[in-house]
């Protein structure tokens, strides 16, 4: 039986998330500022659960009404059939938020949520008092111009956290926001890839997952594989499906670089972690040493903002510098993001395209400067002449 899903993506993002559902087989999509609704049986939403890489999380929609009074939330929230989800002792934490609503205060509505919730369940069980010592199902309720959602969220921790990640440096990026970078860039397997101010190494690795096909959710787990909606041996059948593509990972030249020694200790330590040591080289390097010899690659990166006292000298100084670098390597591609409104005049040249992206809430843009494709191999040009 499908269900209705949405997955959470941060503003800008949607559009991603909703390809990378299409490519995942999930065709009836409907895309809205912040989340992505999809349609989904039970072992659908643990397959995005374990590939979606741009997505925040997957949330189960198990109810929708209007609510302007904080009776109408109460009981529209009540009339929902929640012992057919919570089984008994079921721990049920309510999240919330409300934007442009009447009922504006979020803990006024969380509270509301919980109490419907439990007298719904009391009613139904005939408990007076409710043991939550089970399984979570995280509710969470959103309110928008009076239209409340009500959901259960599949996916336990934000789906961010990939679980090879034990230390961050002074400014990181979401594993999430990294993979989103990389797919914006199109880059393929086959080309050089390089991070030369790669902090942990966060968007090298997402890039490496991308170039081998590897399941972004396979280090970990998620809150409904304790549901009981599948049965152990349908979880571990999709998770061995996952696990199946790294016997046939394809070569890729990757490189992380950073002038701190400390954060190429992290990138080294984070690749081993997430399985792709062997195809990422990491070195300890300033900027200035970035020199690749290959040519048609794509760099990538999400250098220093500037935001703190003191550093815009030193990051105009970067900017400028990697403007000089890339002019050199006519046929590399380069992907910046940042928030420095000067950018692209420090940088020496105006981007081909620009995006506005959220790195948590600080407002960036995504510069991308587009170098020619690599030529395609013999063989398939001669056989794309021959087709035509």
């Amino acid at each position: 039986m499908e269900y209705t899903f949405l997955a959470t993506a941060p503003f800008g993002l949607e559009a991603i998330v909703a390809r990378e559902l299409e490519e995942l087989g999930f065709h009836d999509r409907t895309v809205e500022n912040g989340r992505v609704y999809f349609k989904a049986d039970p072992l659908g939403a643990l397959r995005c659960n374990l590939w979606l890489r741009t997505a925040d999380r997957v949330m189960w929609v198990v109810g929708q009404f209007q609510a302007e009074t904080f009776d109408e939330l109460f009981e529209g929230t009540k009339a929902l059939p929640w012992s057919d989800w919570l089984p008994r002792g079921a721990r049920f934490p309510i999240e919330g938020r409300s934007v442009k609503s009447q009922l504006s205060s979020v803990p006024a509505c969380q509270s509301i949520v919980k109490k419907a919730i439990a007298t719904k369940l009391t009613e139904t069980y005939r408990d007076s008092w409710l043991e939550e010592t089970g399984p979570t199902f995280s509710v969470e309720v959103s309110l928008l111009k009076d239209q409340v959602t009500l959901a259960i969220d599949t996916s336990g921790q934000g789906l961010h956290k990939r679980g090879y990640r034990v230390e961050t440096g002074p400014a990181p990026i979401k594993e999430t926001l990294a993979a989103a970078l990389v797919l914006l860039s199109r880059w393929k397997a086959h080309r050089p890839f390089s991070d030369p101010m790669c902090g942990s190494g966060t968007i090298a690795i997402e890039a490496a997952w991308i170039g081998a096909g590897i399941a972004p959710g396979l280090l970990r787990s998620f809150s409904m594989e304790s549901f009981g909606w599948l049965s152990t041996q349908e979880i571990h059948d999709i998770r061995d499906e996952a696990e199946a593509v790294k016997e046939h990972i394809p070569p890729m030249n990757i490189t992380a670089t950073d002038i701190d020694a400390h954060a190429a200790a992290l990138t080294t330590q984070h690749a081993l972690l997430a399985g792709v040591g062997k195809y990422i080289q990491v070195s300890q390097q300033p900027l200035r040493q970035f020199s690749p010899v290959d040519p048609y690659g794509c760099l990538v990166s999400n250098p220093p903002y500037g935001e703190r006292m003191g550093e815009d000298r030193e990051v105009r100084m970067l900017y400028r510098q990697l403007g000089e670098i890339m002019r050199k390597q006519e046929t590399w591609s380069t992907f910046i993001l940042t928030s420095h409104e000067e950018f692209e005049r420090l940088y020496g040249k105006r981007a081909e395209k620009n995006r506005k992206l959220y790195n948590g809430r600080i407002e960036c843009h995504f510069y991308q400067y587009l170098g020619p494709l690599p030529p395609r191999p013999k063989k398939e040009s001669e056989q794309q002449a021959h087709l035509a």
